[in-house]
């Protein structure tokens, strides 16, 4: 009888991780789904506005609308033809997936890396669709003058780059404060005694 109350209780614990796993990749898969239909639902709007309308000021010259057809990459690089981001965009994709589904239980990584890859998407079907990427918020951040490079006037994007950007901003600010946090606690770990021999001076 014990024997068979154990395997009974494994059965169950063996149904119940598919539905947790499917649970848990909800959320991300509602992100990817969001960012992905938001993005070429405002690039639908750019292409039929903008196309008749040219650029259109915003607030002054700081935000402007402005379409773009971009056939390189992101910050304005140029490594190859479009086929070439097109194939390291679905190599990243599949690796981005795979990092949502192994920290699927850890919001603060599945959920950057949803918007990641819901942003990747975007971009991806355009590249499948037109050859190129649509861009059209246009806005003119602080120059930049480094090492003998200008620019005066920030790259042309659109919601899936700035999915994509923010959400690797997020995770870089996440590992640097959770380093911080890490290295603090070991080096309190290492001093237990310090706060008795502050304690000690200041009375």
């Amino acid at each position: 009888m014990p024997g068979c109350a154990s395997s009974a209780k494994k059965a169950k614990r063996a149904e119940t991780l598919p539905a947790n796993n499917l649970r848990a990749l909800l959320v991300p898969s509602l992100i990817i789904l969001s960012v992905t239909i938001i993005d070429q639902i405002t690039k639908i709007w750019a292409v039929d506005f903008l196309t008749l309308n040219g650029s259109v000021e915003i607030f002054g010259q700081f935000l402007m609308l402005t379409l773009i057809y971009n056939e390189g990459g992101a910050l304005g690089t140029s490594f190859g033809p479009s086929f070439y981001y097109l194939a390291t965009s679905l190599v990243i994709l599949a690796f981005v997936i795979y990092y949502i589904f192994a920290n699927r239980t850890n919001r603060m990584i599945a959920y950057p890396l949803a918007l990641i890859a819901g942003g990747a998407v975007g971009n991806i079907i355009d590249r499948i669709r037109i050859d190129k990427v649509i861009d059209w918020i246009d806005v003119d951040f602080f120059d930049i003058n480094l090492f003998g490079y200008s620019l005066e006037r920030w790259w042309t994007f659109n919601i899936a780059d700035a999915a994509i950007s923010c959400s690797i901003l997020f995770l870089l600010i996440s590992m640097l404060v959770s380093k911080f946090s890490s290295s603090h606690s070991v080096k309190d770990e290492t001093n237990p005694d310090v706060d008795k021999i502050s304690s000690l001076n200041i009375n």
